[in-house]
């Protein structure tokens, strides 16, 4: 690019408003001829016009240029900062799913192994829950037909005539103390108590039903 065509260009709008500015104020004036500083101004200025068309394109493109650049720098970061936190939000999803799947394998393997960490209290759902991880699959009908009857599933059921307590009345409730000195308050306690009563008495929770079924009791 030339000189005058660089000149041009930069100082297109200020150069050519103060030329023609400055003629027309002498030509007001009443002087014949400009004065040499806007002999010297008009001389100086170069206007976009002026520029050979075949070099006019690219000195229009160049700020263009740097717009589009500017603008994809830009558009790059928020992307960027975009699928940071979105692999941030993944990566918490992900360990938030790995320590509920590791929990609830903890909790199967105590299961399987007949231990029940303690809650501060139970659901009818909860304690028959656990009854189902203790009691043999056949035989856990003939139990809840028991425990129904004996005390709802309410595993801190007090009889106000006996003294019986918990979910298979035991009489007295200490007795229960042999599966565990939390009888009072944790069902799984009960329940253990309970399977090993019927099975070493009646040989089994659907022997015990039977007989309570003739009995009333058992």
């Amino acid at each position: 690019m030339s000189r005058n065509s660089a000149r041009g260009f930069a100082v297109v709008s200020a150069t050519a408003v103060t030329t023609v500015g400055a003629v027309m104020g002498v030509a007001q004036a009443g002087t014949a001829h400009p004065t040499d500083d806007a002999q010297a101004l008009a001389g100086d200025a170069t206007l976009l016009a002026d520029i050979p068309v075949g070099e006019q394109a690219p000195v229009q493109a160049a700020p263009l240029a740097r717009q589009a650049e500017t603008q994809a720098v830009a558009a790059d970061a928020v992307a960027r900062k975009s699928a940071e936190e979105s692999a941030r939000e993944q990566a918490a999803k992900d360990a938030r799913a790995k320590r509920v799947a590791a929990e609830e394998k903890a909790k199967k393997e105590r299961e399987a192994k007949g231990i029940f960490p303690q809650q501060s209290s139970y659901t009818v759902a909860e304690v028959q829950a656990i009854a189902r991880q203790i009691v043999p699959s056949g035989q856990f009908q003939c139990f809840s037909n028991i425990v129904n009857h004996e005390s709802t599933w309410n595993y801190l059921a007090v009889n106000a005539a006996s003294g019986a307590y918990g979910l298979v009345q035991s009489l007295p409730g200490n007795k229960m103390a042999s599966a565990g000195a939390d009888w009072r308050t944790n069902p799984a306690t009960q329940i253990k108590w309970g399977l090993g009563y019927m099975n070493g008495r009646y040989g089994s929770p659907c022997g015990a039903w039977s007989y309570w079924q003739a009995h009333g009791n058992y």
